[in-house]
């Protein structure tokens, strides 16, 4: 069988208006594209090129040093960031979980609508509000109770407040994408419903999972407004002497955080500790970076 179109008329004229309004068009995404990535190459380069020139290895072991006095570093920055990163994951990972499977496998339709709305909400409180009502609920216990004020604690709080929608709407997502023929095949072979969701739809959604996680300790990671009214800062190690004597009390001192220094460095009037602060911008950068590659890797599987 022979077509009966010239294959001429297949080619669309150059100059056709057609093909002029669709180059113009490509050209013209691909300028917004551009400008779309000009923000982040912008800050990424003046961050490498500012904060690499301080990099050393006291950054990491070493204290924050006097004013106008060179060297040192902020490891205990680094350990109070990952300090209260931990705890604050320790909060919102299980309970943002186990809120989503409640929400798309147990819950009627009415209780979910309401459930997503308030979490789409709270992803929209600013960062300082939370700092303010972690400040309120744990601060101010401890002040009460005489076991401290500012502390780990309630900065992992504050960002377990941060991470906790976040972990809720990307999970809630991924266990919807589970296909249901996954479900009822389970059920069908006689699994309950407990079985169903444990063993079949959370393997499926997993990769999903750890990148909403990821993505939510990233964003903690750089808050800083919440720490502010939380952990404070310190100019100490969390565990002066040494990691394996470190003591549960820890939890209930003024911790350092990069974010922190960063804000407290940023602003001083001393070379040093400015140039430390570009320093500390690129290790946040850095950790950003490395959770995001680890979420990109946990996603290499599709979802079934």
């Amino acid at each position: 069988m022979t077509s009966h179109f010239p294959e001429s008329s297949l080619n669309r004229a150059p100059m056709s208006p057609r093909t002029l309004f669709n180059t113009v068009m490509t050209v013209v995404a691909f300028i917004c594209g551009l400008l779309a990535l000009l923000p982040l190459v912008a800050v990424l380069s003046y961050v490498v090129i500012q904060g690499f020139s301080s990099l050393s290895l006291d950054v990491f072991t070493q204290l924050p040093p006097a004013p106008l006095r060179k060297g040192g570093g902020f490891g205990n920055a680094i350990l109070g960031t990952l300090l209260m990163v931990g705890i604050a994951g320790l909060i919102s990972i299980p309970f943002g979980v186990i809120a989503a499977i409640y929400l798309t496998e147990f819950s009627s339709a009415k209780i979910a609508r309401v459930v997503r709305f308030a979490t789409n909400v709270l992803s929209g409180v600013p960062s300082i509000i939370a700092g303010v009502f972690a400040y309120g609920i744990v601060v101010l216990t401890l002040v009460k109770l005489n076991l401290g004020s500012y502390s780990a604690l309630g900065g992992g709080f504050a960002l377990a407040i941060l991470m906790l929608p976040i972990i809720v709407k990307t999970t809630d997502e991924a266990l919807q994408l589970v296909s249901q023929d996954l479900r009822q095949a389970s059920v069908g072979l006689g699994a309950t419903n407990f079985q169903t969701v444990t063993q079949v739809v959370l393997p499926a959604a997993l990769p999903a999972i750890v990148t909403g996680s990821t993505l939510a300790i990233a964003r903690a990671a750089g808050e800083t407004a919440p720490l502010l009214f939380t952990a404070l800062f310190s100019s100490y190690w969390p565990c002066p002497d040494g990691l394996l004597s470190c003591r549960p009390d820890v939890l209930f001192k003024p911790t350092a955080s990069l974010a922190v220094l960063v804000y407290n460095f940023a602003i001083s009037p001393f070379a040093n500790w400015k140039s430390l602060a570009w320093a500390a911008s690129l290790i946040l950068v850095l950790m950003v970076l490395i959770t995001s590659i680890i979420a990109r890797w946990a996603t290499r599987q599709k979802i079934s």
